[in-house]
């Protein structure tokens, strides 16, 4: 069991991060143009998303990408709003939160198997898209139900497992991957099949997404659509996946960098697999390969290195690893730490990041 110093470990790491990465940008800019530098990329479709919903904004030409993200995070901004007046801010304050309870959860999921807690902390915080964590996305917030509910399952807590990723099926797709491993866990286990009703709650959410989105567009699987509609992603055989981002890579375009760190972290995202399977770590390795194989089968890679950051299997790796060999977390920050700061920058800056 974690224990209190490790939880207070956690969050004054977590709380550590933001007030670091607060004070760099403000060194940036004016304060007026603190919450400007955040409003990025999908932080912007997650608040138009709050305040008008899926039909977008009156004033602005249709967004047919708007159904791809789930309604976990704008409801929550939606219910920030009322005492938060800035959807950015809402947004930022939900991270914030979430992320708290996120790292508490992780420290005890990683305790729990005889590795540091706060290494398994650090090495998801310095991850190069980390940045990710404190923006008004929505990793935090899926995070924040997705490791409670793994780290329920692991305590045969199952009804409390499921609601938990009903959640965080709420907030993204993913949480459909995390269902999936949930089943495996179960079996694994060797629960009592009276118990096997609680794995069909967390695809509840997504059968009631479906549903209105139906209602909308006549589409159950809208969501779906969205990718394509939005941003020409639509499902391909992984190697012509691996091929056109090679091939924009290798290019000298605005986005070529960016596809390189796509297909690092496709790489990345396979060897973990790979590994969790050599482990017999069954489960997470269903968690983890469900979520390369969605992001490896699309048009083009997108967000693959962002994606990571949900891959808490991984941080549970490093830290069993750190614990035993405390080079390696020398090693991982120092080599992590400086990339991390660069793609905040990057995302600060309007730049794609991850």
């Amino acid at each position: 069991m974690i224990t209190r110093s490790g939880r207070l470990d956690a969050l004054l790491i977590w709380f550590g991060l933001h007030a670091g990465i607060m004070v760099t940008t403000l060194l940036g800019v004016a304060l007026a143009d603190y919450l400007g530098r955040w409003r990025q990329w999908d932080v912007v479709l997650f608040a138009t998303i709050a305040e008008h919903g899926y039909d977008g904004d009156p004033a602005k030409p249709h967004d047919p990408g708007l159904p791809a993200f789930f309604p976990g995070l704008p409801l929550l901004m939606r219910l920030v709003h009322l005492v938060v007046p800035d959807w950015t801010a809402a947004g930022m304050l939900i991270s914030l939160v979430a992320g708290a309870v996120a790292v508490v959860a992780l420290a005890r999921l990683a305790e729990a198997e005889g590795a540091s807690g706060w290494m398994a902390v650090v090495a998801l915080l310095l991850f190069p898209t980390a940045v990710f964590l404190t923006a008004g996305y929505s990793e935090s917030l899926f995070l924040a139900f997705a490791i409670p509910a793994w780290l329920a399952a692991r305590h045969g807590r199952w009804p409390q497992a499921a609601m938990l990723a009903a959640g965080a099926s709420c907030v993204r797709i993913t949480g459909l991957f995390l269902a999936a491993a949930l089943v495996v866990e179960f079996c694994v286990r060797k629960e009592p099949l009276r118990k096997t009703g609680w794995l069909v709650l967390p695809l509840v959410p997504l059968g009631a997404y479906s549903a209105y989105q139906y209602s909308r567009l006549s589409d159950w699987l809208a969501w779906m659509h969205a990718q394509e509609a939005g941003w020409g992603r639509r499902f391909t055989w992984p190697w012509e996946a691996w091929a056109t981002s090679w091939r924009e890579a290798m290019g000298h375009g605005d986005f070529s960098v960016g596809f390189r760190m796509e297909i690092v972290g496709a790489v990345v995202s396979v060897c973990v697999t790979v590994l969790l399977l050599v482990l017999r770590r069954w489960s997470e390795a269903v968690y983890a390969g469900a979520q390369a194989t969605a992001l490896l089968v699309s048009s083009y890679y997108l967000s693959v290195p962002r994606s990571l950051l949900l891959c808490f299997p991984l941080w549970l790796l490093v830290a069993r690893v750190a614990t035993r060999r405390p080079w390696v977390m020398v090693l991982y920050a120092l080599n992590l730490g400086p990339l991390m700061l660069l793609h905040a920058s990057l995302f600060l800056n309007g730049r794609w990041a991850g």
